[in-house]
């Protein structure tokens, strides 16, 4: 029966359908299939219990926050401020890319926001001065990841909902990791601006540094308003985030001028990306709630035990099954299907629940440059025109650096837990 379950989803999924929907009409075959049919009824108190969580009320304003700084005018102030720290470096249009990202990073939360907007603005640039649109398009790609791991974040916002994880706590530990992950394709880009012989920016060209940094400071304060509120105690993650909408808003008006139609477009935007989110939430919980009842985290903790896998090989393991994951579903989806099943086993065996969280949501990002259904190599493609599969053989070096990052995180637990202990917030 289980086996026509399978059969069923796989040609919902193929049909078009949309993938919460393909998810929540298997979790109720799967209940008939089961001989849980009975348990049916008490599943919306069970779905409605997943999503009356405090932490997701921060989700649909972030989303908001960022909507509005894509909209305002804040992408150019940023480029401007990365141009007079490191444009005038071999490749510095490279640099300029990276430190961009980690700029708007501490903004948006969101990896195809920043891959879209760098796309349209820093991709023509470069290649008006000499970088080949496929690599101009392959580092832009890359560096986009680091967006949802540099608070705010929206998916680490989802994680701590899904495992009742501090969203503080989260938020500083992915500060270190992501100026880690900043660095290392620092380097990379150093080493292909030293092989290629990429140019520099000319003096000429240069914004003047302080004149370029006073401008840059109301983007700039956005990040240190909300991380700062979140830290020392003033505000809660969603009251911060009700406050980075209002930034948005003022900052918007300051650079560009905000026009009622850009707020509609946001508000449009942010509703249809919320309402995805929660959808897929609800029919993930049906589905996890049936993994309840069959005992799977039980079933996968005794084979576990069984195999002699210790914690560092399930760690491992772990973390293959998320790369591969991550290469062909969404996020949200990917975080609501296997975590609830794999993370308690990990937690176990002594792992600590915020660096788990980080090193699995910095796994699941990677896939977000990794083809078949990488989604910033779809929209840097769309946006650039670059042929898809030229620019995923591109980003390969980009992935692989990514992936060492990923391993030494794992490696060293305290690159990401050295700042949530400094102020007092352990996972466990």
């Amino acid at each position: 029966m289980m086996v026509l379950v399978i059969i069923a989803a796989a040609a919902l999924l193929f049909s078009g359908l949309a993938i919460a929907y393909v998810i929540g009409g298997a979790a109720v075959l799967a209940f008939i299939a089961t001989d849980n049919g009975r348990y049916l009824a008490i599943l919306p108190q069970q779905i409605f219990s997943k999503i009356d969580v405090f932490a997701l009320m921060a989700m649909p304003l972030f989303i908001l926050a960022g909507e509005l700084m894509n909209r305002g005018g804040i992408t150019g102030a940023l480029i401007n401020l990365s141009m007079a720290l490191v444009g005038r470096i071999r490749g510095g249009l490279g640099h300029v890319n990276i430190l961009t990202s980690v700029f708007f990073a501490g903004i948006s939360g969101s990896a195809v926001a920043d891959a879209a907007a760098l796309s349209n603005t820093l991709v023509p640039e470069m290649t008006r001065r000499g970088y080949t649109l496929t690599y101009a398009s392959a580092i832009t790609a890359a560096s986009s990841i680091i967006g949802p791991i540099v608070p705010p974040s929206i998916i680490l916002i989802f994680y701590g909902a899904l495992m009742g994880t501090s969203v503080t706590a989260l938020f500083l530990a992915g500060i270190v990791p992501g100026l880690i992950l900043a660095a290392a394709l620092l380097v990379l880009n150093a080493f292909y601006a030293m092989r290629e012989q990429h140019p520099r920016v000319e003096k000429a060209d240069m914004p003047p540094l302080l004149p370029t940094l006073l401008h840059s400071l109301p983007a700039l304060s956005l990040p240190m308003i909300i991380l700062g509120g979140i830290v020392f105690g003033l505000m809660t993650p969603t009251e911060a985030a009700a406050v980075a909408v209002f930034a948005a808003l003022g900052a918007g008006w300051f650079y560009a001028g905000l026009s009622t139609s850009d707020v509609l477009d946001s508000l449009r935007r942010t509703a249809m990306l919320s309402g995805s989110i929660f959808v897929i939430i609800c029919a993930a919980s049906a589905l996890g709630h049936l993994g309840a009842l069959q005992r799977i985290p039980e079933m996968i903790s005794g084979m576990v035990m069984d195999w002699g896998l210790g914690p560092t090989d399930y760690m491992l393991a772990m973390n293959v099954i998320f790369l591969l994951a991550g290469m062909v579903l969404d996020i949200p989806v990917a975080l609501a299907l296997l975590v609830p099943l794999l993370a308690p086993v990990a937690l176990e065996q002594g792992a600590d629940p915020v660096h788990l969280g980080i090193v699995l949501c910095f796994n699941l990002c990677i896939g977000l440059v990794s083809p078949p259904m990488g989604g910033c190599l779809l929209v840097v493609s769309t946006v650039t025109g670059v042929n898809y599969w030229k620019l995923a053989r591109a980003v390969i070096p980009f992935v692989l650096v990514q992936i060492a990052v990923l391993a030494l995180l794992i490696r060293i637990p305290a690159l990401s837990l050295a700042l949530p202990h400094a102020f007092g917030l352990g996972g466990g």
